[in-house]
């Protein structure tokens, strides 16, 4: 790919996909700047001891004012949105907060798009949007249904821009991972919950183990979204990244159990579940759509990806807290 001095703004650069997908963009060649979410201490998140550090502009700010958003737009080719708040067991104790940052500044993002010559919007979504699946493969068409605040604050960030598109004509792609795991991700995650406790721990605390996820490498996850800008014919579409296939959360606990050569036992600890009816029960997604308009499949088998994540986190076990269940 060649994306050689094109302009391109990525907000929620510093997070676990947001990250991966600056440093690749730069690789490319793109003249890139992470939007930043301001704090006192300037942090610049996974960007803070990147390679490519010089090599990307950065704006500190909070997409939850419109002029810190606009101020980041100008002189924009092209438009990457991934900051959002996603942690879902915290939107139990504050739905409010998702709101204001997944939908609220989801609008500061594309209103400030409108002042600009922006070429192309891809816009973040996310499986959770689909509740437990209806049938399997999840394909574009699968009913919404939001079984968290988190998950209600994205159908709400998606349709805002599905009407932004149809009511202005700006050139939005949304695309819709499912379950991106990888190097950097916190052990909000499931993946780096289950491995980090593998490392360390005597045995492995977990929820429900029965949900099913369909889990994309971050790698591939980042290839799709890049391939959403460039591809033809894409404006105006939803489009998934997924593996197209499912895994248990038991299973997947085995897996890495397996992987690593440790003989550890699984405990199901009732704190780490989420409400009822708010577990996803089932989540398996079609890829037929992004394989038809991206030429996009995933490159990663599980195995592969888990291997990878594994020897990564094994050494930067200082950036999770071990003890404790996160949220």
């Amino acid at each position: 790919m060649n994306l050689n001095n094109k302009k391109i703004l990525v907000t929620g650069a510093g997070g676990f996909i947001g990250s991966h997908l600056t440093e690749t963009l730069v690789e490319y060649g793109a003249d890139v700047t992470a939007f930043i979410h301001y704090t006192s201490s300037r942090s610049r998140g996974w960007l803070k001891n990147s390679k490519y550090s010089q090599d990307i502009r950065y704006h500190y700010g909070d997409i939850r004012d419109f002029d810190s958003v606009l101020k980041a737009t100008k002189n924009i080719d092209a438009l990457f949105h991934l900051a959002a708040l996603i942690a879902i067991p915290y939107s139990y104790e504050s739905p409010r907060s998702h709101i204001e940052t997944n939908m609220n500044g989801t609008v500061n993002v594309l209103r400030a798009a409108q002042f600009t010559e922006v070429s192309r919007i891809i816009h973040t979504s996310t499986s959770e949007v689909y509740g437990t699946a209806c049938n399997v493969p999840i394909d574009e068409e699968h009913r919404l249904k939001a079984q968290s605040p988190y998950a209600a604050s994205k159908i709400g960030a998606d349709k805002i821009a599905e009407s932004f598109h149809l009511s202005f004509g700006l050139p939005i792609v949304t695309i819709r991972p499912f379950n991106t795991y990888g190097p950097r991700q916190s052990n909000r995650a499931i993946v780096p919950t289950i491995i980090t406790q593998a490392l360390t721990q005597d045995k492995i605390k977990l929820g429900n183990l029965h949900p099913t996820r369909d889990l994309t490498f971050v790698r591939d996850t980042v290839h799709g979204f890049i391939a959403a800008l460039q591809a033809p014919s894409v404006i105006g579409e939803t489009i998934n990244l997924s593996n197209k296939a499912e895994i248990s959360v038991g299973a997947l606990a085995n897996l890495i159990i397996d992987i690593l050569g440790v003989d550890i036992p699984i405990e199901v600890e009732e704190q780490r579940g989420r409400p009822e009816k708010s577990e996803v029960e089932r989540l398996c997604g079609s890829n037929d759509k992004a394989k038809k308009l991206l030429s996009w499949s995933p490159e990663y088998s599980l195995k592969d990806g888990l291997r990878q994540t594994i020897a990564w986190i094994a050494q930067h076990t200082e950036h999770y807290r071990i003890d404790e269940y996160v949220t």
